[in-house]
Protein backbone atom coordinates (compact mmCIF):
# COMPACT_ATOMS: atom_id res chain seq x y z
CA UNK A 1 0.00 0.00 0.00
CA UNK A 2 1.34 3.43 -0.96
CA UNK A 3 2.19 6.14 1.53
CA UNK A 4 -0.84 8.39 1.91
CA UNK A 5 0.66 11.12 4.09
CA UNK A 6 2.65 14.28 3.47
CA UNK A 7 3.44 15.52 6.96
CA UNK A 8 4.35 19.20 6.88
CA UNK A 9 3.85 19.75 10.63
CA UNK A 10 6.19 16.85 11.44
CA UNK A 11 8.89 18.68 9.47
CA UNK A 12 8.85 21.57 11.93
CA UNK A 13 11.44 21.53 14.75
CA UNK A 14 11.08 19.03 17.57
CA UNK A 15 9.96 21.68 20.08
CA UNK A 16 6.60 21.87 18.28
CA UNK A 17 5.58 18.33 19.29
CA UNK A 18 6.57 15.02 20.78
CA UNK A 19 6.73 12.07 18.41
CA UNK A 20 5.22 8.93 19.89
CA UNK A 21 2.84 6.16 18.78
CA UNK A 22 -0.72 5.71 20.03
CA UNK A 23 -1.08 3.42 23.04
CA UNK A 24 -2.44 0.04 21.88
CA UNK A 25 -5.90 -1.06 22.98
CA UNK A 26 -7.13 -4.50 23.99
CA UNK A 27 -10.00 -5.36 21.66
CA UNK A 28 -10.52 -2.87 18.83
CA UNK A 29 -13.93 -2.87 17.22
CA UNK A 30 -15.34 -0.52 14.59
CA UNK A 31 -18.23 1.62 15.75
CA UNK A 32 -18.68 3.62 12.54
CA UNK A 33 -16.74 4.61 9.42
CA UNK A 34 -17.54 7.71 7.41
CA UNK A 35 -17.23 6.11 3.98
CA UNK A 36 -18.08 9.28 2.07
CA UNK A 37 -15.43 11.34 3.84
CA UNK A 38 -12.85 8.59 3.42
CA UNK A 39 -13.37 8.56 -0.33
CA UNK A 40 -13.30 12.37 -0.43
CA UNK A 41 -9.85 12.19 1.16
CA UNK A 42 -8.68 9.59 -1.33
CA UNK A 43 -8.78 6.76 1.18
CA UNK A 44 -10.22 3.29 0.73
CA UNK A 45 -12.74 2.74 3.55
CA UNK A 46 -11.67 -0.92 3.61
CA UNK A 47 -8.25 0.21 4.85
CA UNK A 48 -9.81 1.86 7.89
CA UNK A 49 -9.80 -1.27 9.99
CA UNK A 50 -10.52 -1.40 13.71
CA UNK A 51 -6.75 -1.63 14.28
CA UNK A 52 -6.14 1.57 12.27
CA UNK A 53 -9.00 3.47 13.94
CA UNK A 54 -7.57 2.69 17.38
CA UNK A 55 -3.89 3.18 16.56
CA UNK A 56 -2.96 -0.48 16.97
CA UNK A 57 -1.80 -0.31 13.34
CA UNK A 58 -0.55 2.69 11.36
CA UNK A 59 -1.21 3.51 7.74
CA UNK A 60 1.94 3.81 5.59
CA UNK A 61 3.69 7.14 5.93
CA UNK A 62 2.18 8.01 9.28
CA UNK A 63 4.43 9.97 11.64
CA UNK A 64 2.44 10.00 14.88
CA UNK A 65 2.96 12.97 17.19
CA UNK A 66 1.32 14.98 19.95
CA UNK A 67 1.28 18.75 19.43
CA UNK A 68 2.24 21.18 22.18
CA UNK A 69 0.31 24.38 22.91
CA UNK A 70 -0.77 26.60 25.78
CA UNK A 71 -3.93 28.62 26.37
CA UNK A 72 -6.34 30.62 28.44
CA UNK A 73 -8.99 28.37 30.00
CA UNK A 74 -11.97 30.36 31.30
CA UNK A 75 -9.67 33.38 31.38
CA UNK A 76 -6.90 31.68 33.39
CA UNK A 77 -3.50 31.21 31.81
CA UNK A 78 -2.15 27.66 31.48
CA UNK A 79 1.41 27.79 30.09
CA UNK A 80 1.62 24.20 28.83
CA UNK A 81 -1.27 22.12 27.55
CA UNK A 82 -0.86 20.15 24.34
CA UNK A 83 -2.50 17.00 23.04
CA UNK A 84 -3.14 15.16 26.28
CA UNK A 85 -5.20 12.41 24.67
CA UNK A 86 -4.71 12.83 20.95
CA UNK A 87 -2.17 11.75 18.35
CA UNK A 88 -1.79 13.38 14.94
CA UNK A 89 -1.22 10.53 12.51
CA UNK A 90 -0.34 12.69 9.53
CA UNK A 91 -1.65 14.88 6.73
CA UNK A 92 -3.34 13.87 3.49
CA UNK A 93 -3.41 16.09 0.42
CA UNK A 94 -5.52 16.31 -2.72
CA UNK A 95 -8.00 18.53 -4.54
CA UNK A 96 -9.51 19.26 -1.11
CA UNK A 97 -6.24 20.81 0.06
CA UNK A 98 -4.45 19.46 3.12
CA UNK A 99 -6.14 17.69 6.03
CA UNK A 100 -4.90 16.35 9.35
CA UNK A 101 -5.96 12.90 10.50
CA UNK A 102 -5.89 12.59 14.27
CA UNK A 103 -6.85 9.97 16.83
CA UNK A 104 -8.65 11.38 19.88
CA UNK A 105 -8.59 9.23 22.99
CA UNK A 106 -5.47 7.33 21.95
CA UNK A 107 -3.63 7.23 25.27
CA UNK A 108 -1.24 9.10 27.51
CA UNK A 109 1.17 11.67 26.06
CA UNK A 110 3.69 13.97 27.75
CA UNK A 111 0.92 16.60 27.85
CA UNK A 112 -1.70 14.48 29.63
CA UNK A 113 -1.50 16.37 32.96
CA UNK A 114 -2.16 13.30 35.10
CA UNK A 115 -5.00 12.10 32.87
CA UNK A 116 -5.31 8.65 31.32
CA UNK A 117 -5.29 9.95 27.76
CA UNK A 118 -8.38 7.95 26.94
CA UNK A 119 -11.93 8.81 25.88
CA UNK A 120 -15.15 7.01 26.62
CA UNK A 121 -17.95 6.32 24.22
CA UNK A 122 -20.11 9.32 25.25
CA UNK A 123 -17.91 12.21 24.09
CA UNK A 124 -16.83 10.23 21.03
CA UNK A 125 -20.46 9.80 19.99
CA UNK A 126 -21.26 13.44 20.78
CA UNK A 127 -18.40 14.80 18.67
CA UNK A 128 -19.19 12.44 15.80
CA UNK A 129 -22.87 13.43 15.79
CA UNK A 130 -22.41 17.18 16.21
CA UNK A 131 -19.40 17.69 13.94
CA UNK A 132 -21.03 15.82 11.07
CA UNK A 133 -24.26 17.76 11.61
CA UNK A 134 -22.32 21.01 11.46
CA UNK A 135 -20.80 19.91 8.17
CA UNK A 136 -24.29 19.21 6.82
CA UNK A 137 -25.36 22.71 7.95
CA UNK A 138 -22.48 24.20 5.94
CA UNK A 139 -20.48 25.32 8.98
CA UNK A 140 -16.67 25.03 8.84
CA UNK A 141 -15.80 22.21 11.21
CA UNK A 142 -13.53 19.35 12.04
CA UNK A 143 -15.08 16.11 10.91
CA UNK A 144 -15.40 12.51 12.03
CA UNK A 145 -13.73 9.94 9.80
CA UNK A 146 -14.47 7.05 12.10
CA UNK A 147 -15.05 5.83 15.63
CA UNK A 148 -13.98 2.64 17.29
CA UNK A 149 -14.48 0.87 20.59
CA UNK A 150 -11.36 -0.15 22.50
CA UNK A 151 -12.67 -3.11 24.49
CA UNK A 152 -11.35 -1.37 27.61
CA UNK A 153 -13.11 0.45 30.39
CA UNK A 154 -12.45 4.13 31.14
CA UNK A 155 -12.84 5.34 34.71
CA UNK A 156 -14.62 8.63 35.25
CA UNK A 157 -17.39 9.04 37.85
CA UNK A 158 -18.02 5.41 36.96
CA UNK A 159 -16.55 2.95 34.49
CA UNK A 160 -17.57 3.48 30.87
CA UNK A 161 -16.78 1.72 27.57
CA UNK A 162 -13.66 3.18 25.98
CA UNK A 163 -13.68 4.61 22.46
CA UNK A 164 -11.48 6.56 20.04
CA UNK A 165 -12.55 9.16 17.48
CA UNK A 166 -10.66 9.58 14.22
CA UNK A 167 -10.89 13.29 13.49
CA UNK A 168 -10.13 15.25 10.31
CA UNK A 169 -9.24 18.96 10.33
CA UNK A 170 -7.73 21.57 8.07
CA UNK A 171 -5.19 21.67 10.90
CA UNK A 172 -5.15 21.36 14.67
CA UNK A 173 -3.18 24.58 15.15
CA UNK A 174 -4.80 26.81 17.75
CA UNK A 175 -4.52 30.31 19.13
CA UNK A 176 -2.90 28.55 22.09
CA UNK A 177 -0.17 27.17 19.82
CA UNK A 178 0.98 30.73 19.13
CA UNK A 179 0.64 31.61 22.80
CA UNK A 180 2.95 28.75 23.74
CA UNK A 181 5.86 30.09 21.71
CA UNK A 182 5.16 33.73 22.54
CA UNK A 183 5.17 33.01 26.28
CA UNK A 184 8.62 31.48 25.93
CA UNK A 185 10.00 34.39 23.95
CA UNK A 186 10.64 31.99 21.07
CA UNK A 187 10.39 34.47 18.21
CA UNK A 188 11.99 32.03 15.78
CA UNK A 189 9.34 29.43 16.66
CA UNK A 190 6.59 32.03 16.26
CA UNK A 191 7.87 32.94 12.82
CA UNK A 192 8.06 29.33 11.72
CA UNK A 193 4.52 28.73 12.98
CA UNK A 194 3.21 31.88 11.32
CA UNK A 195 4.84 31.02 8.00
CA UNK A 196 3.45 27.48 8.23
CA UNK A 197 -0.10 28.75 8.84
CA UNK A 198 0.10 31.35 6.10
CA UNK A 199 1.22 28.75 3.56
CA UNK A 200 -1.41 26.30 4.75
CA UNK A 201 -4.46 28.46 5.45
CA UNK A 202 -3.98 32.05 4.25
CA UNK A 203 -1.65 32.01 1.23
CA UNK A 204 -2.87 35.49 0.25
CA UNK A 205 -1.39 36.92 3.49
CA UNK A 206 1.93 38.72 3.12
CA UNK A 207 2.90 38.70 6.79
CA UNK A 208 1.73 38.30 10.37
CA UNK A 209 -0.63 41.29 10.32
CA UNK A 210 -2.54 40.13 7.26
CA UNK A 211 -2.49 36.60 8.68
CA UNK A 212 -4.18 37.98 11.80
CA UNK A 213 -6.71 39.74 9.58
CA UNK A 214 -7.49 36.47 7.85
CA UNK A 215 -8.06 34.65 11.14
CA UNK A 216 -10.27 37.50 12.44
CA UNK A 217 -12.44 37.38 9.32
CA UNK A 218 -12.73 33.59 9.38
CA UNK A 219 -13.67 33.48 13.06
CA UNK A 220 -16.20 36.28 12.69
CA UNK A 221 -18.01 34.44 9.91
CA UNK A 222 -17.81 31.17 11.85
CA UNK A 223 -19.37 32.57 15.04
CA UNK A 224 -22.12 34.26 13.01
CA UNK A 225 -23.01 30.82 11.63
CA UNK A 226 -23.08 29.39 15.17
CA UNK A 227 -25.47 32.14 16.23
CA UNK A 228 -27.79 31.49 13.30
CA UNK A 229 -28.19 27.88 14.43
CA UNK A 230 -28.59 28.49 18.15
CA UNK A 231 -25.30 26.67 18.75
CA UNK A 232 -23.33 27.12 21.96
CA UNK A 233 -19.75 25.91 21.87
CA UNK A 234 -19.53 25.86 25.65
CA UNK A 235 -15.77 26.04 26.09
CA UNK A 236 -14.31 28.81 23.92
CA UNK A 237 -10.86 28.70 25.49
CA UNK A 238 -7.95 29.90 23.35
CA UNK A 239 -6.72 26.31 23.04
CA UNK A 240 -10.11 25.46 21.51
CA UNK A 241 -9.97 28.08 18.73
CA UNK A 242 -8.43 26.84 15.48
CA UNK A 243 -6.66 29.47 13.40
CA UNK A 244 -8.07 27.78 10.28
CA UNK A 245 -11.55 29.08 11.14
CA UNK A 246 -13.06 25.64 11.76
CA UNK A 247 -15.17 24.67 14.75
CA UNK A 248 -13.01 22.43 16.92
CA UNK A 249 -13.27 20.51 20.21
CA UNK A 250 -16.91 19.64 20.76
CA UNK A 251 -17.03 19.22 24.53
CA UNK A 252 -20.01 20.60 26.47
CA UNK A 253 -21.55 21.97 23.28
CA UNK A 254 -25.29 22.16 22.69
CA UNK A 255 -28.00 23.54 20.43
CA UNK A 256 -30.57 25.62 22.25
CA UNK A 257 -34.09 24.35 22.64
CA UNK A 258 -35.95 27.27 24.27
CA UNK A 259 -34.34 30.47 23.02
CA UNK A 260 -32.73 32.91 25.41
CA UNK A 261 -29.58 34.92 24.67
CA UNK A 262 -28.07 34.20 28.09
CA UNK A 263 -28.39 30.41 27.73
CA UNK A 264 -25.52 28.37 29.17
CA UNK A 265 -25.29 24.57 29.09
CA UNK A 266 -21.73 23.76 30.14
CA UNK A 267 -21.55 22.46 33.70
CA UNK A 268 -18.10 24.03 34.09
CA UNK A 269 -19.17 27.50 32.91
CA UNK A 270 -20.44 28.67 36.28
CA UNK A 271 -20.24 32.39 35.45
CA UNK A 272 -21.73 32.25 31.94
CA UNK A 273 -18.48 33.32 30.31
CA UNK A 274 -19.36 31.38 27.17
CA UNK A 275 -23.12 31.98 27.12
CA UNK A 276 -24.83 32.10 23.73
CA UNK A 277 -24.88 35.90 23.43
CA UNK A 278 -21.28 36.20 24.70
CA UNK A 279 -19.73 34.17 21.89
CA UNK A 280 -18.88 37.06 19.50
CA UNK A 281 -17.20 39.04 22.29
CA UNK A 282 -15.33 35.97 23.48
CA UNK A 283 -14.08 35.34 19.96
CA UNK A 284 -12.65 38.87 19.94
CA UNK A 285 -11.06 38.26 23.35
CA UNK A 286 -9.39 35.11 22.04
CA UNK A 287 -8.27 36.88 18.89
CA UNK A 288 -6.71 39.61 21.04
CA UNK A 289 -4.57 36.90 22.63
CA UNK A 290 -3.49 35.80 19.15
CA UNK A 291 -2.68 39.39 18.26
CA UNK A 292 -0.60 39.77 21.42
CA UNK A 293 1.33 36.62 20.59
CA UNK A 294 2.04 37.88 17.06
CA UNK A 295 3.27 41.36 18.08
CA UNK A 296 6.97 40.36 18.10
CA UNK A 297 6.65 39.49 14.39
CA UNK A 298 5.05 42.81 13.43
CA UNK A 299 6.35 46.36 13.12
CA UNK A 300 9.63 47.00 14.91
CA UNK A 301 7.97 49.84 16.81
CA UNK A 302 5.93 48.08 19.56
CA UNK A 303 3.42 50.93 19.86
CA UNK A 304 2.79 51.03 16.12
CA UNK A 305 2.48 47.22 16.00
CA UNK A 306 -0.11 47.32 18.79
CA UNK A 307 -2.09 50.04 17.00
CA UNK A 308 -2.11 48.07 13.75
CA UNK A 309 -3.16 44.88 15.51
CA UNK A 310 -5.93 46.75 17.34
CA UNK A 311 -7.31 48.05 14.05
CA UNK A 312 -7.41 44.49 12.72
CA UNK A 313 -9.24 43.28 15.84
CA UNK A 314 -11.75 46.09 15.48
CA UNK A 315 -12.57 44.77 12.00
CA UNK A 316 -14.26 41.73 13.57
CA UNK A 317 -17.62 43.51 13.56
CA UNK A 318 -17.13 44.43 9.88
CA UNK A 319 -17.16 40.72 9.08
CA UNK A 320 -19.51 39.43 11.78
CA UNK A 321 -22.40 41.87 11.39
CA UNK A 322 -22.96 41.49 7.63
CA UNK A 323 -22.73 37.70 7.89
CA UNK A 324 -25.14 37.64 10.85
CA UNK A 325 -27.57 39.84 8.92
CA UNK A 326 -27.26 37.75 5.76
CA UNK A 327 -27.97 34.54 7.66
CA UNK A 328 -30.87 35.87 9.70
CA UNK A 329 -32.40 37.65 6.71
CA UNK A 330 -32.50 34.31 4.93
CA UNK A 331 -34.03 32.68 8.01
CA UNK A 332 -37.03 35.01 7.70
CA UNK A 333 -37.18 34.77 3.89
CA UNK A 334 -35.17 37.80 2.81
CA UNK A 335 -32.27 38.19 0.41
CA UNK A 336 -32.35 41.88 -0.44
CA UNK A 337 -31.55 44.59 2.13
CA UNK A 338 -33.77 47.22 3.71
CA UNK A 339 -32.96 49.57 6.58
CA UNK A 340 -35.56 48.09 8.93
CA UNK A 341 -34.45 44.46 8.57
CA UNK A 342 -32.30 44.38 11.71
CA UNK A 343 -35.14 45.71 13.85
CA UNK A 344 -37.45 43.11 12.31
CA UNK A 345 -35.03 40.29 13.17
CA UNK A 346 -34.23 41.46 16.69
CA UNK A 347 -37.94 42.02 17.29
CA UNK A 348 -38.59 38.39 16.43
CA UNK A 349 -35.76 37.17 18.67
CA UNK A 350 -36.97 39.23 21.64
CA UNK A 351 -40.46 37.75 21.23
CA UNK A 352 -38.99 34.27 21.01
CA UNK A 353 -37.12 34.87 24.26
CA UNK A 354 -40.18 36.15 26.10
CA UNK A 355 -42.21 33.19 24.84
CA UNK A 356 -39.43 30.67 25.56
CA UNK A 357 -39.93 29.58 21.97
CA UNK A 358 -37.91 26.69 20.62
CA UNK A 359 -35.22 28.21 18.39
CA UNK A 360 -35.17 25.64 15.61
CA UNK A 361 -38.88 24.78 15.62
CA UNK A 362 -39.87 28.47 15.49
CA UNK A 363 -37.86 29.10 12.35
CA UNK A 364 -39.11 25.85 10.81
CA UNK A 365 -42.67 27.01 11.46
CA UNK A 366 -41.85 30.40 10.02
CA UNK A 367 -40.77 28.63 6.82
CA UNK A 368 -44.37 27.37 6.62
CA UNK A 369 -45.72 30.88 7.16
CA UNK A 370 -46.97 30.84 10.76
CA UNK A 371 -45.02 30.59 14.02
CA UNK A 372 -47.89 31.68 16.26
CA UNK A 373 -47.94 28.35 18.10
CA UNK A 374 -44.36 29.02 19.23
CA UNK A 375 -44.42 32.77 19.89
CA UNK A 376 -47.13 32.64 22.51
CA UNK A 377 -46.42 35.62 24.76
CA UNK A 378 -49.55 37.78 24.85
CA UNK A 379 -49.87 39.62 21.53
CA UNK A 380 -46.26 38.91 20.53
CA UNK A 381 -46.98 37.19 17.22
CA UNK A 382 -49.72 39.56 16.14
CA UNK A 383 -47.53 42.58 16.88
CA UNK A 384 -44.70 41.24 14.69
CA UNK A 385 -46.25 39.22 11.85
CA UNK A 386 -47.89 42.12 9.92
CA UNK A 387 -44.54 43.93 9.52
CA UNK A 388 -42.92 40.70 8.41
CA UNK A 389 -45.71 39.98 5.90
CA UNK A 390 -45.44 43.50 4.51
CA UNK A 391 -41.67 43.14 4.17
CA UNK A 392 -42.07 39.83 2.31
CA UNK A 393 -44.44 41.52 -0.12
CA UNK A 394 -41.60 43.85 -1.10
CA UNK A 395 -39.15 40.97 -1.45
CA UNK A 396 -38.70 39.27 -4.85
CA UNK A 397 -38.22 35.54 -5.16
CA UNK A 398 -39.48 32.44 -3.43
CA UNK A 399 -39.56 33.32 0.29
CA UNK A 400 -40.30 29.83 1.49
CA UNK A 401 -37.52 28.33 -0.59
CA UNK A 402 -35.11 30.84 0.93
CA UNK A 403 -36.26 29.99 4.46
CA UNK A 404 -36.20 26.25 3.95
CA UNK A 405 -32.63 26.45 2.67
CA UNK A 406 -31.62 28.51 5.73
CA UNK A 407 -33.49 26.71 8.52
CA UNK A 408 -32.62 23.11 9.33
CA UNK A 409 -35.54 20.98 10.41
CA UNK A 410 -33.27 18.60 12.28
CA UNK A 411 -30.52 19.53 14.72
CA UNK A 412 -28.68 17.28 17.18
CA UNK A 413 -31.28 17.78 19.91
CA UNK A 414 -29.62 17.49 23.30
CA UNK A 415 -32.05 14.91 24.60
CA UNK A 416 -31.61 12.80 21.46
CA UNK A 417 -27.82 12.94 21.77
CA UNK A 418 -28.10 11.90 25.41
CA UNK A 419 -30.42 9.03 24.46
CA UNK A 420 -27.86 7.81 21.93
CA UNK A 421 -25.06 8.04 24.49
CA UNK A 422 -27.01 6.21 27.19
CA UNK A 423 -27.90 3.46 24.74
CA UNK A 424 -24.28 3.28 23.62
CA UNK A 425 -23.11 2.82 27.20
CA UNK A 426 -25.35 -0.24 27.32
CA UNK A 427 -24.01 -1.56 24.02
CA UNK A 428 -26.93 -0.46 21.82
CA UNK A 429 -25.53 1.71 19.03
CA UNK A 430 -28.66 1.87 16.86
CA UNK A 431 -29.83 5.30 18.17
CA UNK A 432 -26.35 6.72 17.44
CA UNK A 433 -26.35 5.42 13.87
CA UNK A 434 -29.91 6.60 13.30
CA UNK A 435 -29.09 10.11 14.49
CA UNK A 436 -25.93 10.38 12.38
CA UNK A 437 -27.77 9.11 9.29
CA UNK A 438 -30.75 11.45 9.78
CA UNK A 439 -28.53 14.52 10.23
CA UNK A 440 -26.98 14.07 6.79
CA UNK A 441 -30.30 15.56 5.54
CA UNK A 442 -31.10 18.26 8.12
CA UNK A 443 -33.04 20.53 5.75
CA UNK A 444 -35.13 17.84 4.07
CA UNK A 445 -35.40 14.87 6.42
CA UNK A 446 -36.97 11.58 5.45
CA UNK A 447 -40.51 11.10 6.78
CA UNK A 448 -39.33 8.37 9.14
CA UNK A 449 -36.87 10.82 10.76
CA UNK A 450 -39.32 13.66 11.36
CA UNK A 451 -39.85 12.63 14.97
CA UNK A 452 -36.25 13.64 15.67
CA UNK A 453 -37.28 17.25 15.03
CA UNK A 454 -39.74 17.30 17.93
CA UNK A 455 -38.58 19.57 20.78
CA UNK A 456 -38.15 17.88 24.14
CA UNK A 457 -40.90 17.89 26.71
CA UNK A 458 -40.04 19.92 29.83
CA UNK A 459 -38.97 16.79 31.72
CA UNK A 460 -36.77 15.70 28.77
CA UNK A 461 -34.77 18.92 28.54
CA UNK A 462 -31.04 18.66 29.05
CA UNK A 463 -30.06 21.58 31.28
CA UNK A 464 -26.36 20.84 31.66
CA UNK A 465 -23.74 19.35 29.36
CA UNK A 466 -20.35 17.98 30.31
CA UNK A 467 -16.92 17.88 28.70
CA UNK A 468 -16.85 14.16 29.34
CA UNK A 469 -13.13 13.91 28.74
Amino acid sequence: MRDIFDNSYARLPDRFFTKLPPVPVAQPQILRINDALARELGLDPADLTAEVLTGNALLPGSEPLAQVYAGHQFGGWVPRLGDGRAILLGEVTGDFGRRDIQLKGSGVTPYSRNGDGRAWVGPVMREYIVSEAMHAFGVPTTRALGAALTGEGVQRERRYPGAILTRVAASHIRVGTFQYFAARGDTAGLRLLSDHCIARHYPEADGPLSFLAGVVAAQARLVAKWMSLGFIHGVMNTDNMAVSGETIDYGPCAFMDAYHPRTVFSSIDQQGRYAFQAQPNMAVWNLAQLATALLPLMDGDPDRAAEEATRVLESFADHFSPEWMRLFRAKIGLVSEEDGDEALITGLLSRMASSQADFTATFTALSDGDASTHITDDGAWNSWAPDWTARLEREPGDHRKTMRAANPVLIPRNHRVEEAIQAGIDGDHAPFHRLVDALTRPFDPRPEDRDLATPPKPDERVLRTFCGT
